[in-house]
């Protein structure tokens, strides 16, 4: 009979691998490794694959705890570094999808050096750590077979080459496929979309790909990688044998073919916002000031920042009283302003994460249930948001009431600081130049009326050469 899991939760999203379970304890994370996979994880210790990943920061590291009161599967429990937030690939910008491509690559690279392989090319494997993509799965390692192709190759290509491809020559939008296709992008679609643009890495790695997926398809063979990068030649139960130095080949091919993609040409809506804003200098300043104070009263550990552009307001927030404990989230909807902040993240190493979000259509649950990815505001409570120069695109561009997003913010957001733009700012009618005004209660009055149902404002002050008005808001206790 089996003991009584010592769990207080078990991570919806760990179901898939039958080596393990994540779960929660007393506040911590933790991950089950089950006796299917003593023998692997033992190799991944002994052959010094886990110390060498470890010291070259390309996998979380962790350390084995007691396994007492856990079911009779478990071989043993390691408790691995906490990551600020999880995200999702859906949520990243092109750099952050490249990088993560080339850890992976990294990755299986190292292990086929010490006699393992990675078994499982999922970008949801990785995460980001102050600017840097981290590989958090420790049960994604197998032996090396002599011969054997390179298992996750075509994961590999619907997690990240199809992405990239598509990002790159196609349009930068259609990374948000990985949002409707869990499991990755399919080839067959990349394939469609990219019509034959890309050269021969896109023709090897996609085209080709995508029709020997179709053509094999149903007799039931798995695809994988071939010599020279190309797809394996299979029939039913045969794979045409490839040598190791022909697979570290591929995978030096691979990591070439990734690191040498570059955004050309990309033009977005809010790529240059601070080049064409409508503040002055002393509007901007006393912005600054304004919201540096708000923030020293709150001192948060933990700040979320939508539109958070290239994350000016965000380092205010990161360079509060906490010091290194402060952590944010830097949320944006244009790509090109999310890849300039995650550049300036990586190279500064701050405890930033820039992510991609559209306020009106936040990242939702998906996958099994549901609960297999889950939405955003589950996955981290914050002690403050930064909402500065945006309630105007909610309310005028999106058509949603104060109301609806005061009540949404307060879901998981204790203290507020706000900015409302009135209908005289001149960004306002920018956006009420091409439609009619229906916005007869876009005022301040309702404004802090609707708020007010949710949040005690704390104070409010007028910007200096503007008619803007920040906002510091502490949620109402129910």
């Amino acid at each position: 009979m089996m003991k009584t899991n010592n769990f207080n939760s078990t991570d919806p999203g760990s179901f898939r691998d039958p080596s393990g379970i994540i779960f929660w304890r007393d506040g911590k994370l933790f991950r089950q490794i089950n006796n299917c996979y003593k023998e692997q994880y033992r190799a991944f210790i002994n052959t010094g694959l886990k110390s060498k990943l470890v010291e070259s920061g390309l996998i979380i590291p962790y350390r084995e705890v007691d396994a007492t009161g856990l079911d009779e599967r478990a071989f043993l429990v390691i408790e691995p570094d906490l990551i600020p937030l999880i995200s999702y690939p859906y949520e990243w910008s092109f750099g952050q999808i490249k990088d993560a491509a080339l850890t992976t690559l990294r990755i299986h690279q190292s292990a086929l050096e010490n006699g393992m392989i990675l078994k499982d090319a999922s970008a949801y494997n990785i995460q980001f750590s102050s600017g840097k993509a981290i590989h958090i799965d420790t049960l994604s390692f197998d032996f090396y077979k002599d011969g054997e192709p390179w298992v996750a190759y075509a994961q590999f290509c619907k997690h990240f080459l199809a992405p990239l491809f598509l990002m790159v020559y196609t349009d930068i939008r259609l990374s948000q496929l990985l949002r409707v296709y869990i499991d990755g992008i399919p080839l067959d679609l990349a394939s469609k979309l990219l019509k034959g643009k890309g050269g021969f890495a896109v023709k090897a790695h996609i085209h080709w790909h995508a029709k020997s997926v179709i053509k094999h398809g149903q007799d039931g063979a798995t695809e994988v990688a071939g010599a020279d990068g190309m797809p394996g030649k299979k029939v039913t139960n045969r794979i045409t044998p490839v040598s190791k130095f022909k697979m570290m080949a591929m995978i030096e091919q691979l990591i070439g073919i990734v690191s040498k993609l570059e955004l050309k040409n990309v033009v977005t809506e809010w790529g240059t916002y601070y080049s064409n804003t409508n503040y002055t200098d002393l509007a901007a300043d006393n912005k600054k000031s304004i919201v540096t104070g708000y923030l020293s009263d709150i001192s948060p550990g933990i700040t979320w920042d939508f539109g958070a552009n290239d994350g000016t307001y965000s380092r205010l927030a990161l360079a509060g009283a906490n010091g290194n404990k402060n952590f944010v989230a830097a949320f944006d909807i244009d790509p090109i302003a999310v890849e300039r902040n995650y550049s300036v993240v990586k190279h500064s190493g701050e405890n930033m994460l820039p992510l991609l979000l559209d306020l009106a259509n936040p990242s939702p649950g998906i996958g099994f249930a549901n609960k297999e990815r889950s939405e955003l505001s589950i996955r981290q409570r914050p002690d403050c948001i930064l909402m500065l120069a945006l309630i105007h695109h909610l309310t005028i561009s999106n058509n949603l009431p104060f109301g609806l997003i005061a009540g949404w913010l307060a879901t998981f957001c204790d203290n507020l600081i706000i900015e409302f733009v009135p209908k005289s700012d001149s960004q306002v009618q920018v956006l009420l130049a091409t439609r009619d005004d229906i916005f007869h209660d876009y005022n301040e009055s309702t404004f802090e009326a609707e708020f007010g149902k949710f949040f005690n404002i704390k104070e409010k002050k007028t910007l200096a050469d503007s008619d803007r008005v920040l906002y510091l808001m502490h949620r109402r206790q129910v």
